[in-house]
C-alpha cells in the first residue's frame, strides 16, 4: 500500500502521515504514468480532502486503483 499526499510541498513539510510521499496534485496529474503502476493500489489524501478527492476521480477513470484516504 502506498499512501500519497497530493498538497504542495510547503503544506506537506507542516505535517504529513508517516510513510506517506508528497507528489503534489499538478505534478500527478501531469506525469501519472511515471508515478504509478496499473498493478499497485495507492491512498491519496490531503489536507482539506478536495485535491485527493479530485485526484482520485481523474486516475480511476483512467484505470488506476487509487482510494480516497480520509483523515
Amino acid at each position: 500500500m502506498k499512501i500519497i499526499d497530493v498538497s504542495d510541498k510547503y503544506t506537506y513539510s507542516l505535517g504529513h502521515l508517516n510513510n506517506s510521499i508528497n507528489i503534489p496534485y499538478d505534478e500527478l496529474i501531469n506525469n501519472y504514468r511515471a508515478y504509478l503502476n496499473k498493478m499497485e493500489s495507492y491512498y491519496l489524501y490531503c489536507k482539506s480532502g478536495k485535491l485527493s478527492k479530485r485526484a482520485v476521480l481523474v486516475l480511476s477513470s483512467l484505470g488506476y486503483k487509487v482510494f480516497l484516504l480520509k483523515n
